[in-house]
């Protein structure tokens, strides 16, 4: 895998897969597919729906993901830009094709699962509720949580919520589209009101969709601050950080837990395992 220092932003990334330094031209590969899902999902015993939009491009065997926001998207763009090469995407598509196209062409260089290093993990089969249950801990298993420590999550879904804090630890919690939890737990909607009292953060992939990704690596990077990602959106794209601010990710390539009840697989990623 190439090394992280090449790119210290998302815009870096770019800029670098533009250049030809991180693969091939990005002109000789095309976007074969681009399509969209909308689903909605409420756990047992939960009181919120949780409502999920993903624009998916696929370059070759991968497919790049992106969640985005209501009305961010017009179903149009599936047929715009179907067969478009990676370039054009990267350079004219609206964000969220642009950010599933970057994701699509660094899977495409390197897929999951292939760098010395990686732990694949099968999430087991069974209800929502248990596969959540699995993911989550396999997410904050990857964090040295100690009793009373902070852990901002940014994206917050009830199952990780309980696993933060079946380990000790206290969440301060962040999510654009969400107030409270199911145990009536205050939801803020800035990064601004949870990152300063972060002793680590747990961070899910939409925020590399939604432009906030970097405002958290540069703020863990600053205060020395563990981060662990965990991605449907952009997966290839956060473990391209991993050792330069990222801690560690869980990434979760396409087709997504939530759409099977049989056994599926991700892929965990720790810095300084080999992995760089």
């Amino acid at each position: 895998m190439r090394t992280t220092n090449e790119a210290r932003s998302v815009e870096d990334l770019v800029d670098g897969v533009l250049s030809g330094s991180r693969g091939p031209s990005p002109d000789a590969l095309c976007a074969t597919s681009v399509f969209w899902v909308h689903h909605g999902t409420r756990l047992s015993g939960g009181t919120v729906t949780y409502r999920t939009r993903y624009v998916l491009v696929r370059v070759g065997r991968v497919f790049g993901a992106c969640a985005f926001e209501e009305n961010e998207l017009d179903p149009r763009v599936c047929e715009q830009w179907s067969g478009a090469t990676v370039e054009r995407l990267l350079r004219h598509a609206p964000p969220p094709v642009r950010a599933a196209a970057l994701d699509a062409y660094l899977g495409s260089v390197e897929a999951h699962g292939s760098a010395p290093g990686t732990e694949r993990l099968v999430l087991p089969s069974g209800t929502p509720e248990t596969r959540a249950e699995a993911r989550d801990a396999a997410i904050v298993g990857s964090l040295d949580i100690t009793p009373g420590t902070n852990v901002a999550l940014i994206g917050v879904v009830d199952p990780l919520v309980a696993a933060v804090r079946e380990r000790g630890g206290k969440c301060v919690l962040c999510d654009f589209n969400l107030e409270r939890t199911r145990w009536g737990d205050p939801v803020a909607d800035h990064l601004s009101e949870v990152l300063p009292e972060a002793e680590a953060v747990i961070a899910t992939g939409m925020t590399l969709g939604n432009g906030t990704f970097d405002v958290i690596l540069d703020h863990c990077r600053q205060r020395g601050l563990p981060l662990v990602v965990y991605a449907q959106t952009a997966s290839h794209t956060a473990r391209a950080f991993l050792g330069d601010g990222v801690t560690a990710l869980l990434a979760e390539p396409f087709p997504f837990s939530q759409f099977s009840a049989d056994p599926t697989v991700v892929y965990r990623y720790r810095a300084g395992s080999g992995v760089v």
